[in-house]
């Protein structure tokens, strides 16, 4: 790769299906010519879609990102449980669902829209007394874990059809961080009493960053670019540009003595991201400064 890019920026990766997104991770070291890259949230090997990275500077920006909505597609097939929640994992049990009355079904899926309280599938990257809830799984052991809060500001049911003795079920849908979209699957299912898993699902949106602003890892290896991290910030945060003497007091991450509404990207009179600060009190301090 001979292309020059800015030293520190986000890349949005369209996922295939079969990687780990710690795969992506090291496939865009290797790109970047960084060992420095990082990812806001990570991806099922199943899933496709939105993965953000971060490289060099720009990883600090993930943990702010990782706490924003995202958006999903998915196909929900009912009438079989499995292990893991999807189509990974083992069958658990069958039950025929091709006869369930479709208005039940839209009304189930309805059920699972708002403020929630779900319990994250068994395999999940939480981690457990130190130790992630999905190796306990593999390791045999029998992992409950507490419901979580969790928003799900919609749910749209696209399409309800038959596949055999089952019905698989077309969603899209909008979400907290934090959303588990295989135990929509779960709860959906026992709901109606036939078991569901997920068979397909599909990150379309990580915040402000959605897949019409994504590049498969092919079409980086022929022309890798970063988004500035400028950009990114702008993108992702309410801006507000600063004047050289406000610019200063950022640098060395004093309070300024301005009225913000949340966390805001501020940046130097030249255009350059300095810092992310949000309102305390009467003033704004530094949640991160990036100079």
């Amino acid at each position: 790769m001979t292309s020059t890019a800015p030293a520190s920026g986000l890349v949005v990766v369209d996922k295939a299906a079969g990687m780990t997104s710690h795969d992506v991770v090291a496939r865009v070291r290797r790109l970047a010519g960084t060992r420095k890259v990082g990812h806001a949230g990570t991806l099922d090997p199943m899933a496709t879609g939105v993965l953000v990275l971060g490289v060099n500077r720009a990883t600090r920006l993930l943990g702010h990102l990782m706490l924003t909505e995202k958006g999903y597609a998915a196909t929900v097939r009912l009438g079989e449980a499995t292990t893991t929640d999807d189509a990974e994992g083992e069958t658990t049990a069958v039950v025929p669902a091709a006869g369930l009355d479709e208005a039940a079904v839209r009304a189930a899926f309805a059920e699972q829209v708002g403020a929630i309280e779900q319990v994250p599938t068994a395999v999940s990257a939480i981690k457990v007394d130190g130790k992630r809830a999905y190796q306990r799984v593999r390791d045999g052991e029998d992992v409950v874990l507490k419901a979580r809060p969790v928003t799900v500001h919609e749910l749209t049911v696209d399409d309800v059809r038959p596949v055999g003795d089952h019905l698989d079920v077309d969603i899209t849908l909008r979400c907290s961080s934090g959303t588990y979209v295989r135990a929509i699957a779960r709860d959906v299912g026992a709901r109606l009493g036939v078991g569901g898993h997920l068979t397909a699902l599909r990150r379309t949106a990580v915040g402000p960053y959605a897949l019409a602003g994504a590049r498969s890892l092919d079409e980086l290896a022929e022309s890798f670019a970063l988004m500035p991290i400028a950009d990114a910030a702008r993108a992702a945060f309410p801006a507000r540009d600063l004047d050289a003497s406000l610019a200063d007091d950022v640098r060395v991450g004093r309070a300024l003595e301005i009225g913000l509404d949340g966390v805001t990207a501020v940046f130097a009179p030249d255009g350059e991201f300095l810092a992310l600060y949000e309102p305390r009190g009467d003033v704004a301090r530094a949640v991160a400064v990036f100079v």
